[in-house]
């Protein structure tokens, strides 16, 4: 089995190599353009043009030498970048075009994909793709890349360590709050450990407050990274606000915004791999809830607060970690009431405010942390086979005294295959690997 990884270095360009890279950059913002006007002018004569990847580059190649002929010189300028970046950029008009018909068919989930627009020049990431060629690891040379008509690029680290034996099947180039990075495709024998880690069951519940409460009684604070940042950010946005559109002064205040975006979300990054880290490599079973991030976000009181934890991306990071240290991942049901619940009794509240820090239970006189409580729950839901919540009850209430029935409702037993664990959704059980 094999599975795809990617690898994501900071390169360190010289002035001559880094005007290039803006080169190449500009040249598959160009090809895109030049398709998408293509493609809109055919549309407009009420034709119907191909625009699958095939059917754009084969279009490029037969009009290239008059689309960017130099008017002064006579000669078309496209063959001082590489054809990878004409190639790239027809590739991304080609997917922009494929999703907003699926989009518009009813074939693509999520909201609704509008026609690609055009792209400017101040505004779009530079950025650019090597698909095919002599590109990426340079043998004898382990901190640096090999960029077709670019040359030897040196990097921040160690990337042959870290691409190791794998092979690279794509590189990726794009610019970032002035920084150039690289990013690797690389295909690998899949090293999941045969024996999972040794620190047994635990739930996590994520909250605003502190990032992660663990069903064990450990706590991972939440940074607040945005909300440390947001008094310099206010600062830089406001000075920028003051400078004159298209002067030297804006252009300055704009790559100083930047980089207090990409600081922020750097140590956002740096946190949530930290713990991610730590809970796929210390604990056999992990369950966390199936959070509604969507849902949450409508809150305009929370909503800041919720998108600065990043809870997709805390999920999105144990999925695969937890695969490749063979621990088990498992995703109780967003609608199970695991904040409501008693652990100790199994009752469940009818209403719990977000202001009530500390759980107590009316029915057993229980009273502990909200946050404890939930994790515990969610642990247990995670890890018994037949069990919705502490103590096997459901969230259905159908006893004057709010108590929780015996018989879950949110699923079947699992005896049967075709049915689903309850609290055991998709977990890193739904990571696909490639068979060669």
């Amino acid at each position: 089995l094999v599975m795809l990884e990617a690898v994501r270095v900071a390169l360190d360009p010289t002035p001559r190599q880094e005007r290039l890279l803006e080169s190449h950059a500009g040249a598959a913002r160009f090809a895109y353009n030049a398709g998408l006007a293509h493609v809109k002018a055919a549309l407009e004569a009420g034709g119907r043009p191909e625009w699958s990847h095939y059917a754009l580059r084969k279009w490029w190649n037969a009009s290239k030498d008059s689309l960017t002929l130099n008017p002064e010189t006579g000669v078309a300028w496209w063959p001082e970048n590489s054809k990878e970046a004409y190639s790239n950029g027809l590739e991304a008009l080609a997917n922009a075009l494929g999703n907003f018909t699926k989009s518009r068919n009813g074939a693509r989930k999520g909201r609704k994909v509008g026609f690609p627009r055009f792209k400017a020049k101040d505004k779009a990431t530079p950025r650019f793709a090597y698909t095919t060629g002599a590109f990426g690891i340079i043998d004898g040379d382990p901190k640096a890349l090999k960029l077709p008509r670019v040359g030897r690029v040196h990097c921040m680290e160690n990337v042959a360590k870290r691409v190791g034996a794998a092979s690279v099947k794509r590189m990726t180039v794009s610019k970032r709050a002035g920084r150039w990075f690289a990013s690797l495709t690389v295909e690998r024998e899949d090293t999941a450990s045969a024996t999972p880690p040794k620190g047994g069951s635990v739930g996590i519940d994520l909250g605003v407050k502190e990032l992660a409460t663990l069903s064990d009684g450990t706590v991972i604070h939440n940074p607040h990274i945005l909300k440390s940042n947001m008094r310099r950010l206010k600062r830089a946005q406001r000075s920028l606000s003051r400078k004159a559109k298209g002067s030297n002064r804006r252009r300055r205040a704009r790559r100083d915004v930047a980089r207090l975006h990409a600081r922020v979300t750097d140590l956002r990054s740096d946190a949530i791999n930290k713990t991610t880290t730590m809970l796929a490599r210390i604990y056999a079973d992990v369950s966390i809830e199936d959070l509604n991030v969507a849902g949450m976000v409508r809150n305009h009181r929370l909503a800041q607060s919720v998108e600065d934890a990043s809870f997709a991306e805390f999920r999105r990071q144990l999925v695969y970690k937890t695969a490749r240290t063979g621990a088990r991942l498992h995703v109780i049901d967003r609608y199970y009431p695991s904040s409501k619940t008693c652990s100790n009794c199994g009752m469940v509240k009818a209403k719990l405010s977000l202001s009530e820090r500390t759980y107590r239970c009316d029915e057993c006189g229980l009273v502990i942390d909200r946050d404890l409580n939930a994790a515990i729950n969610i642990q247990v839901a995670g890890s018994a086979p037949e069990t919705l919540n502490a103590r096997g009850g459901s969230g259905r209430r159908t006893r004057s005294r709010n108590e929780a029935t015996r018989h879950p409702v949110k699923r079947e037993p699992s005896g049967d295959a075709s049915r689903m664990r309850l609290g055991a959704g998709l977990g890193n059980e739904a990571m696909q690997t490639k068979t060669n």
